[in-house]
Order: C-alpha cells, then sequence, then structure tokens
C-alpha cells in the first residue's frame, strides 16, 4: 500500500534526480553537496551545514488535513501475472525441468490423469522440483530420475505446467496531501538554481510512482520565499505539491495449474482449461 511515507520518499527521488542527474557518486547541479531528506532540519546540523556552503532540501506533509478524493467503488483488481521462471520441457514419456525455481511458483505434471504439484520454495533448484515430482508420481508409477529428468515407465499422454501466483490489489480510498519541498541554501545564487531546476522538472510531470504499483496525481500550489538575509546565512524557497495517491491492500491469489483437460487419442491435449 502507498502510505504518507511513500509519498515522500518518491518526491525526494524526484529531487535527487534533478539536483545529481547522474547519480549521488557524482557532483550536484551546483557543485556543492546537497542533503535530501524528510522531516524539518534540525537547527545546529543546518547552521553547521550552512556555514560549509552545503544545502538541504527537505520534504514534509502540510499540516492542513488531507482531503478524502475517494470517487470510485471498491473492487479488486487482478494485476499482471509475473512469467514463471522454471520451464518443464515434454518429450515423449520423459520430462525435464529447466530455469529459475525461485519461490511463488507451481510446477506440475499430469501423467495418465495423475496430476501431481509442488510449490516451489527459497533454495529449490530444477533438479530438486524434479525429484519431489518423482517422488509423488512413483505412489502410483515407476519412475527414475537423471538430474532435471525424470522418465515415467510405460506412462500414457504426459503434460508438464509451471504456473506463478498473481498478486490482487484493492483501492481502499483515495486521498489528496500539500507537501511542502524546501531548499535551505547558503547564498540565492544556489537557491534560485537548486528550486528553479526542480520546479521546471517537477512541471512536466503528471502522476508520481509510488511503490505499490500505483501512481498520484502531481498539482502544483505555489511558491514562497523565507529569506533571512546574509547575516543568518539561510536563503530558503519552498515549493508546495498536492499529490491525489490511493490505499490500497494487496494479497497473493495462487494460480491454477490443471483444470478441465481431456486427451485425444495419441496423447494430443484436445481441451485445456487453465489459471
Amino acid at each position: 500500500m502507498a502510505d504518507l511515507s511513500d509519498v515522500e520518499e518518491a518526491l525526494l527521488r524526484l529531487a535527487a534526480g534533478v539536483l545529481y542527474p547522474e547519480g549521488p557518486a557524482a557532483p550536484s547541479i551546483v557543485g556543492r553537496a546537497c542533503r535530501l531528506y524528510r522531516g524539518w532540519p534540525q537547527g545546529a546540523a543546518l547552521d553547521a551545514d550552512l556555514a560549509a556552503g552545503l544545502a538541504h532540501v527537505t520534504v514534509f506533509p502540510e499540516a492542513r488535513p488531507q482531503a478524502v478524493t475517494t470517487r470510485h467503488p471498491d473492487r479488486l483488481e487482478v494485476l499482471a501475472a509475473p512469467a514463471p521462471g522454471l520451464v518443464i520441457v515434454v518429450a515423449g514419456r520423459s520430462a525435464t525441468v529447466e530455469g529459475s525455481a525461485h519461490a511463488g511458483q507451481v510446477a506440475g505434471l499430469m501423467v495418465d490423469g495423475m496430476a501431481v504439484v509442488h510449490r516451489t520454495a527459497p533454495g529449490d533448484t530444477p533438479e530438486m522440483v524434479a525429484a519431489v515430482l518423482a517422488t509423488y508420481l512413483r505412489t502410483q508409477k515407476v519412475v527414475t530420475v537423471e538430474g532435471a529428468t525424470l522418465t515415467v515407465v510405460g506412462s500414457g499422454p504426459m503434460v508438464g505446467r509451471v504456473v506463478a501466483d498473481r498478486m490482487v490489489q484493492r483501492q481502499t480510498r483515495r486521498q489528496r496531501q500539500v507537501f511542502r519541498l524546501s531548499a535551505w541554501c547558503p547564498d540565492p545564487g544556489i537557491r534560485d538554481r537548486l528550486v528553479g531546476a526542480m520546479d521546471a522538472q517537477f512541471s512536466t510531470v503528471d502522476f508520481l510512482d509510488l511503490p505499490d504499483g500505483g501512481r498520484g496525481r502531481l498539482t502544483f500550489r505555489g511558491s514562497v520565499v523565507h529569506d533571512q538575509g546574509r547575516a543568518a546565512r539561510l536563503f530558503r524557497r519552498d515549493l508546495l505539491y498536492a499529490v491525489d495517491y490511493a490505499t490500497t491492500v494487496s494479497q497473493t491469489l495462487p494460480a491454477m495449474i490443471f483444470g478441465n483437460l481431456r486427451f485425444a487419442p495419441g496423447g494430443v491435449v484436445a481441451r485445456s482449461v487453465i489459471g
């Protein structure tokens, strides 16, 4: 789900991409180090950094309450299913497990109408998956295993299949919050370059990418200058942006591996209904 903190982090990532276009190991666009973080700066640390010529960029939500913008009925949305990393290749009476056996997959074999499946776990290998499927088949069949290949003695039609779990997401609420992005700088030149670059880039962004896969609508709300003058060595400007984003709840659903499956003469699959 996307939380208030997730939106703050997304705004910071966007700002960091502007201030450090070549990455954090390269110089910033003003040639000075810039500290980016959530929240309000600590006074003594800010004063010391300003005296050393460093700038701070902070983001925090405005004190005004969030506006609830929910306008659609609550419903489940099935997200795109990931492609399985495993593959089962069937050749005659043998099946070979290939690929990556990462967690969240179900590998299965259908042999003479008998279905056996294995849910992969961390640390599984193709050889291990083949051995587990062979163990299940041996309750009714004669099976040999060599590496990641198993052979069923005297078997009829065989089908191998691998499916992956998929995610479903439910939007429980939408809200709009105003955030204040502040640049705390040691001189007005650095302030103007930092804020000008951020403002220009932010103006091209309509939607903010969030960790849950959702997107928040980004709109400009204004800019405020808070200069305290050269005596205080603090030149500050704020950019205010509203983000309309969703609160979501996600869960993992298993996929069907074998459904209504029939065989035609000669072992050709005539009909297969799967998830």
